[in-house]
Order: C-alpha cells, then sequence, then structure tokens
C-alpha cells in the first residue's frame, strides 16, 4: 500500500510539472491585440513586473507601491498601458494589495479559472495583452460585492482625470 501512494504521489508530481506553461502571456485562449516574445517582455519589463505579469507571480502584501495609492487618475497595465481600473472605483480592503471594486469599463480585464495553491480562485489579467494582473473575489463592496485584487507591479499609475473611456 505504501508503494502505490509513494507511486501515486511521484506520477502527480511529474504530471503537474509537464502541465506547466511556458513563461509568456499566454495562458488565454483568444489572440492579443499586445503580443510580443519572452525575451521582448523580459527586455520591457522590470524582474519583479515579469514575475507577476508573465509568470502569474504575487508582490508580498503591503510592500507594492500602490496599496496605499489615495490619489485620484487611472490605473493602468504595466505591460500594454491599457486603461484598467480607476481611482474612483479603488478602496481599502486592508489586504496589503491594491483594491477595486470593479474595472474601469467592460472588457478591460478578462478572467479564467486558477486551480494553483491546492484552491480555486479566479484570475484576472489584462485583456489587451494577458499580462496576469491579480485575483477578484466575491467579499468587496456594493455595489458589485467584487474584491479585485490587484499587484501593484502589474500597474502604472497616472495621476489626473478618472473619466472613464
Amino acid at each position: 500500500m505504501k508503494q502505490i501512494i509513494i507511486i501515486t504521489l511521484i506520477a502527480a508530481g511529474a504530471f503537474a510539472c509537464a502541465a506547466r506553461e511556458k513563461p509568456e502571456m499566454k495562458s488565454q485562449e483568444k489572440p492579443r491585440a499586445v503580443a510580443k516574445t519572452e525575451a521582448e517582455w523580459r527586455k520591457t519589463l522590470t524582474p519583479q513586473q515579469y514575475k507577476v505579469l508573465c509568470e502569474e507571480g504575487t508582490e508580498p502584501a503591503f510592500t507594492g507601491k500602490y496599496w496605499d495609492n489615495k490619489e485620484s487618475g487611472v490605473y493602468r497595465c504595466a505591460a500594454c498601458g491599457a486603461p484598467l481600473f480607476s481611482s474612483d472605483e479603488k478602496y481599502e480592503s486592508g489586504t496589503g494589495w491594491p483594491s477595486f471594486w470593479a474595472p474601469i469599463e467592460k472588457g478591460a480585464v478578462g478572467e479564467k479559472t486558477d486551480r494553483k495553491l491546492f484552491m480555486v480562485r479566479t484570475e484576472v489579467h489584462c485583456d489587451k495583452c494577458g499580462g496576469h494582473l491579480g485575483h477578484v473575489f466575491n467579499d468587496g463592496p456594493k455595489p458589485t460585492g467584487l474584491r479585485y485584487c490587484i499587484n501593484s507591479a502589474a500597474l502604472d499609475f497616472e495621476k489626473g482625470e478618472t473619466d472613464k473611456p
């Protein structure tokens, strides 16, 4: 019995490693308006941005530059510059990451199921380039009840008007 358990664990680990995708912004099915090779992304992004946007990494809580930003403006994708979130929808969630109750407009972000770390979550990505932004949860404030928990490394902030496109 012990041998069967060990063999099952080894096989599961091998399958999991084989199923991993190469670190490129290709985890979504549809073609992207902005598509670059791994080398091109590495050239244009910082190592932290690459880890988050291309390898679906997460920055430690309370360390990103925008988690407590209170200025008015628009949060854009750090990879392609697409507008993603407005400061009008940003709120303090207490999690240590920038949190928003809605994207700047419908279609700005896409979603996919994330089954990593032994849980099921909903990953959000930039719909223009496919870059990983963070996750969305159903524990946010009204009117949507959503909490878009976003990595600062995936964002650039443009101070000023928050008018939606």
